[in-house]
């Protein structure tokens, strides 16, 4: 919470903020970066009552919050921010109203910039084909003292990646118990501390079966020099980690990042896309060629239909193109 708000607010109300925070981390479950995002709006709205010279939260309501998004807009906030902006300003002012401290809940009448929705760039098919075959390692060179361990765990993540379909957040996050490999599943931890089952493919299975006899048992090896000792302290969940990073940690979001960029730029041609973009490829392509909306929908983790009906729109882009392209009279 910015100092301002911590000087000027009354102190139940910078109290509000803190309980705010507890509200969205431990009973909602939501992941860090968005608690931090509606911890952020909230303090930004009282700070812009504070401003206002209303110190009481009864003074919160449609005008102000209208006022609130015009400052934003002043300073020349996108479209995309305002709209991200007012999702936290909803959350919050809905909690008000479900604790008390509102009589009724502003924010449902507050309207946003409505964004143009743009289709998600993705990988072709045989691109796809492509950029884990660039991954993988010769045959039989899994037994040589000479392949880096990072590299089969890279071999393995991209796999995983592109035949799961999970989130950046949820790869880091899995666990060896996490794998079922009689039946080729993955059990994943999604937004909202929600757990659901995700197939996998022979090749993922077999450069994860690789990964788990060679990789990782050097990579934890690492865990055990005293200078990475010293540089990055052992996360205490790397000993039940699946993928670990260089120095036998669990791996971060920001080393998947930096592996799928890598891959993508070995192949020329495909476009730089970060990991959503290899979830994306795989919604599409699996709806391609012929899977239900509804399975889609349970395999990604989304809570809504709706948001898996974006894939559908990429689809049908691809057939109008290929449609102008091959059609003579197009």
């Amino acid at each position: 919470m910015s100092r301002t708000v911590r000087e000027n607010l009354a102190a139940d109300v910078s109290a509000l903020i803190g309980e705010f925070e507890h509200h969205l981390a431990a009973q909602r479950g939501l992941a860090p970066h968005t608690v931090r995002g509606y911890v952020g709006d909230a303090t930004s709205l009282l700070e812009h009552l504070n401003h206002l010279g209303s110190r009481c939260l009864a003074k919160l309501d449609l005008v102000s919050l209208r006022s609130w998004l015009a400052n934003l807009r002043n300073d020349d906030a996108s479209p995309a921010t305002l709209a991200r902006r007012i999702a936290g300003a909803r959350v919050f002012t809905a909690w008000l109203h479900i604790r008390g401290q509102l009589s009724h809940d502003p924010a449902l009448l507050l309207r946003g910039p409505k964004l143009a929705q743009r289709l998600p760039e993705v990988l072709r098919p045989d691109q796809a084909s492509q950029v884990l075959r660039a991954a993988e390692l010769p045959a039989g060179s899994c037994n040589s003292k000479d392949i880096d361990p990072a590299a089969l765990r890279d071999a393995a993540m991209l796999e995983l990646l592109y035949a799961t379909g999970i989130r950046v957040s949820e790869l880091c996050g899995l666990n060896l118990t996490s794998i079922d490999n009689d039946r080729r599943l993955l059990r994943v931890i999604g937004k909202g501390n929600k757990e659901r089952s995700v197939p996998f493919g022979i090749p993922a299975q077999h450069a994860l079966d690789i990964y788990l006899r060679a990789g990782r048992p050097a990579l934890l090896g690492a865990s055990g020099d005293a200078a990475s000792r010293a540089a990055v302290p052992l996360r205490t969940d790397a000993s039940v980690a699946l993928l670990l990073g260089v120095r036998g940690a669990r791996v971060d979001p920001r080393t998947v990042r930096r592996v799928v960029h890598a891959a993508l730029a070995r192949v020329p041609g495909t476009p730089d896309l970060a990991p959503h973009g290899l979830r994306h490829s795989m919604a599409t392509h699996i709806l391609e060629g012929g899977a239900d909306l509804r399975s889609v929908q349970e395999l990604l983790g989304h809570a809504s239909l709706a948001t898996s009906q974006l894939y559908t729109h990429v689809s049908v882009e691809r057939l109008r193109t290929a449609f102008k392209q091959a059609h003579p009279r197009a």
